[in-house]
């Protein structure tokens, strides 16, 4: 890249970040509700997301050849268990994904 390529894709980037930090100040200001559709978006888009998560995980592991998917179902059964026990979307997704390298790297 030339120098006047980096400086607009610096510009570039502070201004989208700018503008993804200012805009919902803008557009939702304090003094009005929140619409009905972005609350309703704020309470499904965590699950959604835990979701694509999952299936895009799982999306390459075979049953027939390897391990089994062995390693997976562990890593599986512990984000369900620590999820259902603290009910913290993102502890449950550190552990899971630890149990599963572990698993990966030293057992399997």
């Amino acid at each position: 890249m030339t120098l006047t390529q980096q400086i607009i894709t610096i510009g570039m980037v502070v201004l989208g970040t700018a503008v993804t930090r200012f805009l919902p100040f803008l557009v939702f200001p304090a003094g009005k509700p929140t619409p009905k559709y972005v609350q309703y978006i704020g309470k499904v888009l965590p699950a959604a997301v835990f979701g694509l998560l999952v299936v895009y995980s799982l999306k390459d592991v075979s049953i027939l050849t390897g391990s089994h998917g062995i390693p997976e179902l562990i890593a599986i059964i512990v984000v369900v268990i620590l999820h259902v026990w603290k009910r913290q979307m993102l502890l449950s997704i550190a552990g899971g994904t630890v149990c599963y390298m572990l698993l990966v790297q030293l057992v399997f």
